[in-house]
Protein backbone atom coordinates (compact mmCIF):
# COMPACT_ATOMS: atom_id res chain seq x y z
CA UNK A 1 0.00 0.00 0.00
CA UNK A 2 1.21 3.52 -0.77
CA UNK A 3 2.18 5.77 2.11
CA UNK A 4 -0.86 7.80 3.18
CA UNK A 5 -0.55 11.60 3.36
CA UNK A 6 0.25 12.61 6.94
CA UNK A 7 -2.05 15.64 6.89
CA UNK A 8 -5.74 14.82 6.61
CA UNK A 9 -7.52 17.63 4.75
CA UNK A 10 -10.73 17.75 2.71
CA UNK A 11 -8.66 17.25 -0.44
CA UNK A 12 -6.17 14.78 1.00
CA UNK A 13 -8.85 12.56 2.56
CA UNK A 14 -10.61 12.05 -0.77
CA UNK A 15 -7.32 11.21 -2.43
CA UNK A 16 -6.27 8.84 0.36
CA UNK A 17 -9.60 7.03 0.26
CA UNK A 18 -9.55 6.79 -3.54
CA UNK A 19 -6.02 5.38 -3.68
CA UNK A 20 -6.23 2.92 -0.82
CA UNK A 21 -9.76 1.57 -0.61
CA UNK A 22 -12.28 -0.04 -2.96
CA UNK A 23 -15.51 1.88 -3.55
CA UNK A 24 -18.84 0.53 -2.33
CA UNK A 25 -20.32 -1.98 -3.07
CA UNK A 26 -16.83 -3.47 -3.29
CA UNK A 27 -14.80 -3.96 -0.12
CA UNK A 28 -11.75 -5.71 1.26
CA UNK A 29 -10.77 -7.44 4.45
CA UNK A 30 -9.37 -5.12 7.10
CA UNK A 31 -5.63 -5.65 7.48
CA UNK A 32 -2.68 -4.16 9.33
CA UNK A 33 -1.68 -2.13 6.28
CA UNK A 34 -4.89 -0.10 6.70
CA UNK A 35 -3.75 1.32 10.04
CA UNK A 36 -2.26 4.62 8.75
CA UNK A 37 -5.42 5.52 6.86
CA UNK A 38 -7.77 4.53 9.68
CA UNK A 39 -5.67 6.36 12.28
CA UNK A 40 -5.71 9.51 10.18
CA UNK A 41 -9.47 9.32 9.73
CA UNK A 42 -10.04 9.00 13.47
CA UNK A 43 -7.61 11.86 14.05
CA UNK A 44 -9.56 14.05 11.66
CA UNK A 45 -12.92 12.94 13.10
CA UNK A 46 -12.25 12.10 16.79
CA UNK A 47 -14.42 9.17 17.93
CA UNK A 48 -16.32 8.75 21.16
CA UNK A 49 -17.24 5.06 20.85
CA UNK A 50 -14.82 2.37 22.01
CA UNK A 51 -15.03 0.46 18.70
CA UNK A 52 -13.40 3.29 16.80
CA UNK A 53 -9.71 2.69 17.19
CA UNK A 54 -7.83 0.72 14.59
CA UNK A 55 -6.80 -1.68 17.34
CA UNK A 56 -10.36 -2.59 18.27
CA UNK A 57 -11.43 -3.13 14.67
CA UNK A 58 -8.29 -5.11 13.89
CA UNK A 59 -8.24 -7.49 16.84
CA UNK A 60 -11.95 -8.31 16.41
CA UNK A 61 -11.77 -8.61 12.63
CA UNK A 62 -12.02 -12.41 12.66
CA UNK A 63 -15.01 -12.56 14.98
CA UNK A 64 -16.94 -9.90 13.05
CA UNK A 65 -15.43 -10.53 9.60
CA UNK A 66 -14.75 -6.82 9.22
CA UNK A 67 -14.57 -5.30 5.74
CA UNK A 68 -13.33 -1.81 4.88
CA UNK A 69 -14.34 0.36 1.92
CA UNK A 70 -15.20 3.92 0.90
CA UNK A 71 -18.46 5.54 -0.09
CA UNK A 72 -17.82 8.96 -1.61
CA UNK A 73 -15.89 10.84 1.11
CA UNK A 74 -16.76 8.40 3.87
CA UNK A 75 -14.60 5.68 5.36
CA UNK A 76 -16.83 2.68 6.10
CA UNK A 77 -16.62 -0.62 7.93
CA UNK A 78 -18.93 -3.61 7.61
CA UNK A 79 -19.21 -6.52 10.04
CA UNK A 80 -20.08 -9.34 7.67
CA UNK A 81 -21.15 -11.61 10.50
CA UNK A 82 -23.68 -14.03 9.03
CA UNK A 83 -26.03 -14.02 11.99
CA UNK A 84 -26.08 -10.26 12.68
CA UNK A 85 -24.40 -8.26 9.90
CA UNK A 86 -24.09 -4.53 10.47
CA UNK A 87 -22.31 -1.42 9.27
CA UNK A 88 -20.43 0.78 11.68
CA UNK A 89 -21.34 4.49 11.46
CA UNK A 90 -19.56 6.10 8.49
CA UNK A 91 -16.55 8.31 9.18
CA UNK A 92 -16.04 11.44 7.10
CA UNK A 93 -17.60 14.59 5.70
CA UNK A 94 -20.66 14.87 3.51
CA UNK A 95 -24.30 13.83 3.60
CA UNK A 96 -24.35 11.36 6.49
CA UNK A 97 -28.05 10.51 6.06
CA UNK A 98 -27.66 9.80 2.35
CA UNK A 99 -24.64 7.60 3.06
CA UNK A 100 -26.57 5.56 5.64
CA UNK A 101 -29.56 5.25 3.33
CA UNK A 102 -27.34 3.98 0.51
CA UNK A 103 -25.81 1.32 2.75
CA UNK A 104 -29.13 0.13 4.14
CA UNK A 105 -30.94 0.05 0.80
CA UNK A 106 -28.09 -1.88 -0.78
CA UNK A 107 -28.48 -4.58 1.86
CA UNK A 108 -32.26 -4.59 1.42
CA UNK A 109 -31.85 -5.25 -2.30
CA UNK A 110 -29.78 -8.30 -1.36
CA UNK A 111 -32.49 -9.47 1.03
CA UNK A 112 -30.26 -8.86 4.06
CA UNK A 113 -31.67 -6.99 7.06
CA UNK A 114 -28.37 -5.36 8.00
CA UNK A 115 -28.32 -2.41 10.38
CA UNK A 116 -25.98 0.46 11.09
CA UNK A 117 -24.88 -0.30 14.62
CA UNK A 118 -22.80 1.32 17.37
CA UNK A 119 -24.10 4.76 16.37
CA UNK A 120 -23.10 7.38 18.99
CA UNK A 121 -25.72 9.67 20.49
CA UNK A 122 -24.32 12.84 18.94
CA UNK A 123 -25.05 11.46 15.46
CA UNK A 124 -28.58 10.53 16.47
CA UNK A 125 -29.32 14.03 17.70
CA UNK A 126 -28.00 15.75 14.56
CA UNK A 127 -30.59 14.41 12.11
CA UNK A 128 -34.30 13.67 11.84
CA UNK A 129 -33.82 10.01 11.01
CA UNK A 130 -37.54 9.20 11.19
CA UNK A 131 -38.32 11.74 8.50
CA UNK A 132 -35.74 10.02 6.30
CA UNK A 133 -37.43 6.62 6.66
CA UNK A 134 -34.92 5.29 9.14
CA UNK A 135 -35.81 3.78 12.50
CA UNK A 136 -33.63 4.46 15.56
CA UNK A 137 -33.30 1.84 18.30
CA UNK A 138 -31.39 2.17 21.56
CA UNK A 139 -28.67 -0.44 22.09
CA UNK A 140 -28.00 -0.40 25.84
CA UNK A 141 -25.91 -3.57 25.78
CA UNK A 142 -23.33 -1.90 23.52
CA UNK A 143 -23.22 1.46 25.33
CA UNK A 144 -19.83 2.33 26.80
CA UNK A 145 -19.03 3.08 30.44
CA UNK A 146 -16.98 6.27 30.82
CA UNK A 147 -15.28 7.20 34.11
CA UNK A 148 -13.28 10.11 35.42
CA UNK A 149 -9.68 8.92 35.60
CA UNK A 150 -9.12 10.93 38.76
CA UNK A 151 -11.93 8.99 40.44
CA UNK A 152 -10.47 5.60 39.52
CA UNK A 153 -6.96 6.55 40.59
CA UNK A 154 -7.82 8.02 44.00
CA UNK A 155 -11.01 6.05 44.79
CA UNK A 156 -12.15 8.71 47.23
CA UNK A 157 -15.35 8.59 49.24
CA UNK A 158 -17.62 5.98 50.78
CA UNK A 159 -18.79 4.60 47.44
CA UNK A 160 -15.29 3.33 46.68
CA UNK A 161 -14.71 1.83 50.13
CA UNK A 162 -14.90 -1.77 48.88
CA UNK A 163 -12.49 -1.10 46.02
CA UNK A 164 -9.97 0.50 48.37
CA UNK A 165 -10.34 -2.38 50.78
CA UNK A 166 -9.76 -5.00 48.07
CA UNK A 167 -6.61 -3.21 46.92
CA UNK A 168 -5.37 -2.83 50.52
CA UNK A 169 -5.88 -6.52 51.24
CA UNK A 170 -4.11 -7.48 48.01
CA UNK A 171 -1.10 -5.29 48.83
CA UNK A 172 -0.88 -6.67 52.37
CA UNK A 173 -0.99 -10.26 51.16
CA UNK A 174 1.26 -10.16 48.10
CA UNK A 175 4.68 -8.76 47.30
CA UNK A 176 3.98 -7.56 43.78
CA UNK A 177 5.60 -5.47 41.08
CA UNK A 178 3.86 -3.27 38.50
CA UNK A 179 5.74 -2.87 35.20
CA UNK A 180 5.08 -1.22 31.87
CA UNK A 181 4.34 -3.91 29.32
CA UNK A 182 7.22 -4.50 26.90
CA UNK A 183 7.73 -6.99 24.09
CA UNK A 184 9.81 -9.17 26.41
CA UNK A 185 6.73 -9.81 28.58
CA UNK A 186 4.33 -10.68 25.75
CA UNK A 187 4.94 -14.44 25.95
CA UNK A 188 4.14 -14.38 29.67
CA UNK A 189 0.88 -12.52 28.99
CA UNK A 190 -0.06 -15.07 26.32
CA UNK A 191 0.63 -17.81 28.84
CA UNK A 192 -1.68 -16.17 31.40
CA UNK A 193 -4.41 -15.79 28.77
CA UNK A 194 -4.16 -19.49 27.92
CA UNK A 195 -4.39 -20.42 31.60
CA UNK A 196 -7.38 -18.08 32.08
CA UNK A 197 -9.14 -19.72 29.14
CA UNK A 198 -8.45 -23.19 30.47
CA UNK A 199 -10.18 -22.21 33.72
CA UNK A 200 -13.14 -20.61 31.92
CA UNK A 201 -13.40 -23.25 29.16
CA UNK A 202 -13.19 -20.69 26.38
CA UNK A 203 -13.27 -23.30 23.63
CA UNK A 204 -16.81 -24.26 24.61
CA UNK A 205 -18.18 -20.69 24.69
CA UNK A 206 -18.18 -18.71 21.44
CA UNK A 207 -17.98 -15.27 23.09
CA UNK A 208 -14.98 -16.23 25.22
CA UNK A 209 -13.31 -17.95 22.30
CA UNK A 210 -13.66 -14.80 20.18
CA UNK A 211 -12.39 -12.66 23.05
CA UNK A 212 -9.36 -14.90 23.47
CA UNK A 213 -8.56 -14.60 19.77
CA UNK A 214 -8.84 -10.80 20.02
CA UNK A 215 -6.55 -10.67 23.07
CA UNK A 216 -3.93 -12.82 21.37
CA UNK A 217 -4.09 -10.62 18.26
CA UNK A 218 -3.50 -7.53 20.42
CA UNK A 219 -0.55 -9.11 22.21
CA UNK A 220 1.07 -10.58 19.10
CA UNK A 221 0.77 -7.24 17.27
CA UNK A 222 1.46 -5.15 20.37
CA UNK A 223 4.29 -3.11 18.84
CA UNK A 224 2.71 -2.67 15.40
CA UNK A 225 -0.50 -1.40 17.02
CA UNK A 226 1.44 1.09 19.20
CA UNK A 227 -0.43 0.06 22.33
CA UNK A 228 0.40 0.91 25.93
CA UNK A 229 0.17 -1.78 28.54
CA UNK A 230 0.95 -2.78 32.08
CA UNK A 231 1.53 -6.00 33.99
CA UNK A 232 1.56 -7.11 37.59
CA UNK A 233 4.17 -9.66 38.62
CA UNK A 234 3.93 -11.80 41.75
CA UNK A 235 7.01 -13.85 42.56
CA UNK A 236 8.35 -12.90 39.14
CA UNK A 237 5.32 -14.30 37.30
CA UNK A 238 2.85 -12.24 35.24
CA UNK A 239 -0.51 -12.56 36.99
CA UNK A 240 -2.34 -9.64 35.32
CA UNK A 241 -2.00 -7.52 32.21
CA UNK A 242 -3.89 -4.67 30.55
CA UNK A 243 -3.80 -2.80 27.23
CA UNK A 244 -5.13 0.60 26.22
CA UNK A 245 -4.59 3.68 24.05
CA UNK A 246 -5.98 7.18 23.48
CA UNK A 247 -9.49 7.31 22.02
CA UNK A 248 -9.63 11.08 21.57
CA UNK A 249 -8.00 14.18 23.02
CA UNK A 250 -9.36 13.76 26.56
CA UNK A 251 -10.30 10.07 26.74
CA UNK A 252 -8.40 6.78 26.74
CA UNK A 253 -9.93 3.38 26.08
CA UNK A 254 -9.03 0.17 27.88
CA UNK A 255 -9.22 -2.68 25.39
CA UNK A 256 -8.12 -5.54 27.59
CA UNK A 257 -7.77 -6.26 31.28
CA UNK A 258 -7.04 -9.81 32.33
CA UNK A 259 -5.95 -11.22 35.70
CA UNK A 260 -5.61 -14.49 37.53
CA UNK A 261 -9.16 -14.93 38.89
CA UNK A 262 -7.88 -16.83 41.91
CA UNK A 263 -6.07 -13.77 43.30
CA UNK A 264 -8.46 -11.42 45.11
CA UNK A 265 -7.96 -7.71 44.54
CA UNK A 266 -5.82 -8.14 41.43
CA UNK A 267 -8.30 -6.57 38.99
CA UNK A 268 -8.86 -3.31 40.91
CA UNK A 269 -5.12 -3.06 41.58
CA UNK A 270 -4.03 -3.25 37.95
CA UNK A 271 -6.91 -0.97 36.92
CA UNK A 272 -5.71 1.71 39.34
CA UNK A 273 -2.01 1.23 38.61
CA UNK A 274 -2.40 1.40 34.82
CA UNK A 275 -4.35 4.65 34.96
CA UNK A 276 -2.01 6.21 37.51
CA UNK A 277 1.19 5.26 35.69
CA UNK A 278 0.13 5.92 32.10
CA UNK A 279 -3.02 8.02 31.78
CA UNK A 280 -3.19 10.53 34.64
CA UNK A 281 -3.06 13.50 32.23
CA UNK A 282 -6.31 12.44 30.54
CA UNK A 283 -9.75 13.32 31.92
CA UNK A 284 -11.74 10.18 31.12
CA UNK A 285 -11.38 6.46 30.54
CA UNK A 286 -13.77 4.46 28.37
CA UNK A 287 -13.99 0.91 29.68
CA UNK A 288 -16.20 -0.33 26.88
CA UNK A 289 -19.58 -2.08 27.09
CA UNK A 290 -21.12 -4.85 29.18
CA UNK A 291 -22.70 -6.78 26.27
CA UNK A 292 -25.79 -7.36 28.37
CA UNK A 293 -23.95 -9.78 30.67
CA UNK A 294 -25.28 -9.36 34.21
CA UNK A 295 -21.97 -10.01 35.97
CA UNK A 296 -20.06 -7.67 33.71
CA UNK A 297 -22.69 -4.97 34.07
CA UNK A 298 -22.55 -5.23 37.85
CA UNK A 299 -18.75 -4.98 37.80
CA UNK A 300 -18.73 -1.90 35.56
CA UNK A 301 -21.47 -0.19 37.56
CA UNK A 302 -19.50 -0.80 40.76
CA UNK A 303 -16.98 1.79 39.56
CA UNK A 304 -19.73 4.44 39.24
CA UNK A 305 -19.39 5.76 35.67
CA UNK A 306 -19.32 9.50 35.10
CA UNK A 307 -21.57 8.96 32.06
CA UNK A 308 -22.56 6.43 29.45
CA UNK A 309 -21.62 6.77 25.79
CA UNK A 310 -25.03 5.69 24.56
CA UNK A 311 -25.22 3.85 21.25
CA UNK A 312 -28.02 3.15 18.81
CA UNK A 313 -28.85 1.06 15.76
CA UNK A 314 -30.37 2.36 12.53
CA UNK A 315 -32.54 0.33 10.18
CA UNK A 316 -35.04 0.95 7.40
CA UNK A 317 -38.63 1.31 8.57
CA UNK A 318 -39.73 -1.33 6.05
CA UNK A 319 -37.90 -4.01 8.01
Amino acid sequence: MEEVCLVWTPVADREALRKNLPEFPHSKNLSLEDKPLVDLAFSRFPPTISEFTFTNLFIWRHAYQIKIFRLKNFLCFFAENREHPFFFPPVGEGDMVECCQTLLHAMKEKGVSAKIGRVPEHLISQFDWKAEGIMVMSDRNQSDYVYRIEDLIHLRGRKYHRKRNHIKQFKEKYAYQYLTLTSELISDCLRLQTQWCDLRQCDAILGLRNESTAIKEALIHFEALHLNGGVILIDGKVEAFTLGEPLNRDTVVIHIEKANPEIDGLYPTINQAFLENHWSTYAFVNREQDLGEEGLRKAKESYFPHHMENKYALSLNEW
